[in-house]
């Protein structure tokens, strides 16, 4: 009888507290998941710009739990969130949450009627088309710190592993620490949460693959399906 080969390793890089949550999630679904986080969030200094807005344009639940002392001046408007743990953190802070998108903010954009909006977002964003009559006055408020992979990290990937990526900073930042340690990108498969990431980390992978749906879930599933596929 031919013996099945052994699943690869999955890896979580992404910052804190999502690691422990995507982790507590795979371990909830009996996968066994290393959590090697490769960021840290760090709030940045930024002032409320003047003007009536008709809604927060969140990305990210980093807004409302990095943003600072700043965000006060906007507790009375409504929040539009992208993702229900966006939308919680938003609820959690003391803010209203009016609507929640999926897909990332340029869907939840196109849809938005004019008027007057802010994105409070990280350092790392994608740029935005809004349709005509929506005006959208950005500030940043939080900027992803890189960390270095560590040797016991690197010695796993080095034996093949499949590997989440959450954003196009991951994506960079991944490539960059596996050209300087010189890792063989073609022993890795990485699982991204959407195309603009694999684009982002380029050729070279032994697989690249994006979830179906743009949620941690849906990565999760299929990161954990590749690890199988070996």
């Amino acid at each position: 009888m031919t013996a099945q080969p052994k699943p690869l390793p999955l890896i979580v890089i992404r910052p804190e507290p999502g690691n422990a949550a995507t982790c507590a999630a795979a371990h909830g679904l009996g996968i066994a998941a290393h959590s090697f986080p490769l960021f840290s969030i760090a709030p940045l200094p930024w002032h409320p710009p003047a003007g009536q807005f008709d809604a927060i344009l969140a990305g990210s639940a980093n807004v409302f739990r990095h943003g600072g002392p700043a965000l006060e001046a906007f507790k009375q408007v409504p929040v539009i969130a992208v993702g229900e743990t966006t939308a919680a953190s938003a609820r959690a802070h003391g803010f209203a949450v009016s609507a929640i998108g999926e897909g990332g903010l340029q869907p939840v954009v196109a849809s938005l009627p004019a008027g007057n909006y802010i994105r409070i977002a990280g350092q790392d964003r994608v740029d935005l088309d809004p349709p005509t009559g929506v005006r959208i006055e950005t500030v940043v408020a939080y900027a992803a710190c890189r960390c270095p992979i560590p040797g016991a990290l690197a010695h796993i990937l080095k034996g093949g592993a499949t590997v989440l990526l959450h954003s196009g900073e991951a994506a960079r930042h991944f490539v960059d620490e596996c050209e300087r340690l010189e890792i063989p990108k073609n022993s890795i498969q990485i699982a991204c949460l959407a195309p603009r990431i694999a684009d982002l980390a380029g050729p070279g992978w032994a697989r690249v693959a994006i979830a179906p749906q743009r949620t941690d879930a849906m990565l999760l599933e299929l990161g954990s399906q590749m690890c199988k596929e070996v």
